[in-house]
């Protein structure tokens, strides 16, 4: 039931007077001056923002350079952090780069968020979740579903950049979190290290009668090699008019989304080609995997180049636009799964 406007109240000082004494009982009713319980549309305190490679590049030097890789689940990260939220990247997603260095272990742990991985630069580092492993190289996708041990160690020759991506923030939203440090690192690594991919990887193919660990998702990794062939053969097609080529990156036995809360999907925009604008519930988070174009987010315009973030507030319309001479390819995190799993994902798409 919504309350009465504001406008509406006028007995103001007998609503606080009761107010005081319900007070007492750990109840209270609605003041004049509430902030609104109910609003037309969706109204978020998040900030659209555009985050640079050439700068990003600088701090995550110093980053790399002055910080240890320390014990008990702590990683080197650089946070994206929203100044309009309390913390992280979006209302539910907490975004950071994280940098390893050659003979590096990032320790097991585990932890009920959701977490991904986008290799940015690099290549060398092998990612264990649940005992299975996995290597880690430029352009690859990997996923750690909630409370999966796992870590990373680096077996190449030089520092390696990628994308962390969790729902801590919508996890901290529910207090539902739960964390828990490893006494033994790295984690033992199964027999069959690669089983997930074996039996769901091919992409075309999987088992009749697969048992696998995981009930959420068994494919834990996702090469670079099969997922951009994927998007260059789909960019083949016409056009959409709001999103260009789309992919998503899926769950082999359901069909949905590969995380239960974060959609993680792939976007190619062709040469001189505008998207028309939309919006809709859900936040997103853009990583510029190669080329340069433009977005337009409610009334900002971000010029974006390779390496550049953005972060797209929910219910804020926007659009993409290349007018380069060669394609840009996008890594597109949002929370959408999340949003429609709570019925509560709504769109809005500009036509022509």
């Amino acid at each position: 039931m919504s309350e009465t406007h504001d406008s509406q109240l006028n007995d103001a000082d007998t609503r606080r007077e009761l107010d005081r004494e319900l007070g007492h009982f750990h109840c209270r009713i609605h003041q004049p001056d509430d902030p609104p319980l109910f609003t037309r549309e969706p109204q978020s305190r998040m900030h659209a923002l555009h985050w640079r490679w050439s700068d990003l590049s600088v701090l995550l030097k110093r980053v790399g350079e002055g910080l240890k890789m320390q014990a008990g689940g702590n990683r080197r990260t650089l946070r994206l952090a929203n100044p309009g939220l309390p913390y992280g990247t979006t209302p539910t997603l907490w975004a950071s780069i994280q940098v390893i260095l050659p003979g590096e272990i990032a320790g097991a742990h585990r932890h009920a968020a959701t977490a991904l991985r986008f290799i940015m630069q690099g290549n060398g580092a092998w990612t264990t979740v649940d005992g299975e492993q996995y290597p880690m190289n430029e352009g690859d996708f990997v996923i750690t579903p909630s409370w999966t041990w796992h870590d990373h160690i680096h077996r190449g020759d030089a520092p390696m950049i990628w994308l962390d991506i969790l729902d801590i923030s919508l996890v901290r939203h529910m207090h539902a979190t739960f964390f828990e440090g490893s006494q033994v690192e790295p984690q033992p690594v199964s027999d069959y290290p690669r089983r997930s991919l074996q039996q769901f990887g091919s992409g075309v193919m999987s088992p009749v009668r697969a048992q696998h660990h995981n009930p959420v998702n068994p494919l834990l990794a996702y090469p670079a090699a099969q997922a951009q062939a994927a998007l260059a053969a789909a960019a083949e097609l016409p056009p959409d008019p709001h999103d260009d080529t789309l992919l998503e990156y899926r769950n082999p036995v359901t069909g949905g989304p590969a995380l239960t809360t974060i959609g993680t999907r792939l976007q190619w925009l062709r040469p001189n080609h505008a998207c028309l604008p939309q919006r809709h519930t859900g936040s997103l988070v853009y990583y510029v995997i190669n080329g340069s174009g433009r977005t337009t987010v409610g009334a900002q315009k971000f010029e974006w180049g390779q390496g550049d973030f953005i972060a797209i507030p929910p219910w804020t319309f926007y659009a993409h636009c290349n007018d380069g001479d060669r394609p840009a390819r996008l890594l597109q995190v949002n929370d959408i799964p999340a949003l429609q799993a709570l019925g509560l994902y709504r769109e809005e798409r500009v036509r022509r």
